[in-house]
């Protein structure tokens, strides 16, 4: 009987440990992020932080005379399935793992880039060093990046995107297809200064 009594206790111990650990990890869910619904069309422009950071990544890498584009902010779902056929349904490459609805793209979380060379045409060699530092222009400004809070796709495994820039916040691209947006309430707001 006492056996039996010590086995209840710990299992309710741990139901309560467990259901302690749910209530905190909502209520910082909660703080981060605010739910739209699923039903919510997907947004037609950056998200404020990613805008002001993509901003911040213009700058600092003017300053080490490096001219970077944003080739690409926000994408359709149709644009977005349009890329996922490329190299599937043609001779090109393969540019997109992503379908419609899987890219950080398709909610104002992702950027791509490219850089000017001297002769003002956009390229996209990773080796180029225009501003004759000796180090790839390209490395320089994926490294400002991600000192910025951006997660940068050639520091992928499987699939390098070298061009891709994206914060995700902490959302996972099942969590933003449910209607979950971060708040950039607390410390992100001050991300933003």
């Amino acid at each position: 009987m006492k056996r039996y009594r010590k086995d209840i206790t710990t299992w309710v111990l741990i139901i309560l440990f467990l259901t302690i650990l749910i209530i905190i990890y909502n209520e910082q869910k909660n703080n981060r992020y605010i739910e739209i619904g699923e039903d919510t069309p997907p947004p037609e422009e950056l998200d404020p932080v990613v805008a002001v950071k993509t901003s911040q990544l213009l700058k600092k890498s003017a300053q080490q005379d490096i001219n970077v584009v944003i080739t690409e902010k926000v994408r359709s779902i149709k644009s977005q399935n349009e890329l996922y056929e490329q190299g599937r349904s043609s001779d090109e490459d393969v540019v997109t793992y992503a379908k419609g609805g899987e890219s950080y793209h398709n909610y104002g979380l992702a950027v791509d880039f490219a850089l000017r060379n001297s002769e003002g045409v956009i390229i996209w060699d990773i080796n180029y060093d225009g501003n004759n530092n000796g180090e790839s222009d390209w490395f320089e400004v994926a490294d400002i990046a991600k000192q910025l809070g951006f997660e940068w796709g050639g520091d992928w495994n499987k699939f390098k995107d070298y061009p891709h820039l994206q914060m995700d916040f902490g959302l996972s691209i099942r969590q933003l297809k449910k209607g979950l947006r971060p708040t950039h309430e607390q410390k992100d707001k001050g991300a933003i200064n």
